[in-house]
Parts: C-alpha cells; structure tokens; sequence
C-alpha cells in the first residue's frame, strides 16, 4: 500500500465561509518543517489542537483554526487519520497482519 502525496478528502459536513461553501479539502504530506512546534505523537493520536496547528499548514483551501473548530467530528477524524498516514512509513504500511 503506497500513501500519496495528497489526498482529498470529500467532507460530509461542507464548512461555511461566507458565501464560499468548501466541500472537499486536499491534504498535502507535510514536510519535517512544517511539523515544527507540534507533537507527533499528538498528531498520530489525532490531537484536536495538534490538528488545527498542522491542517492550515497542509491544506488546500487553507483549512483555519477556525475552520477546524466548525468542522463536523467524522470530518475531523477523517482529516485527522489521513495526516496520521503521512507519519508512518511506507515499510510500516505494508506488513500483513498476522494470521492465527
């Protein structure tokens, strides 16, 4: 299994911006820059403030704090695992799962 560099993520609960209605969001692979200031465990646990840090940084459209605030919780776990993926590397991804 080979994670992207982005994926969109089709949101179940569109976010409101004005007359603007965001209804997918494309999430970037952050660099190790744009991780800085921020746990990572946090971010593989889905921290909600280690995610509102790290989405404005990785989004396309920018995804706010705000935003981040207002989004339905199956949008934010969504986001959240999504970002959790980026982390772990690809070797990691591929190991079968035991058999008993």
């Amino acid at each position: 299994m080979n994670i992207p560099i982005t994926k969109i993520i089709t949101l179940d609960t569109p976010l409101k911006r004005g007359e603007q209605s965001i209804t997918s969001v494309t999430l970037r692979k952050p660099n190790a820059g744009e991780l800085r200031g921020l746990n990572l465990t946090d971010l593989l646990q889905m921290d909600v403030n280690a995610l509102k840090k790290v989405l404005p940084r990785i989004t396309s459209p920018i995804i706010t704090e705000q935003d981040v605030d207002n989004l339905d919780p199956a949008d934010l776990v969504d986001l959240g695992s999504n970002v959790a993926l980026f982390l772990v590397k690809k070797a990691n991804q591929e190991q079968p799962s035991p058999t008993v």
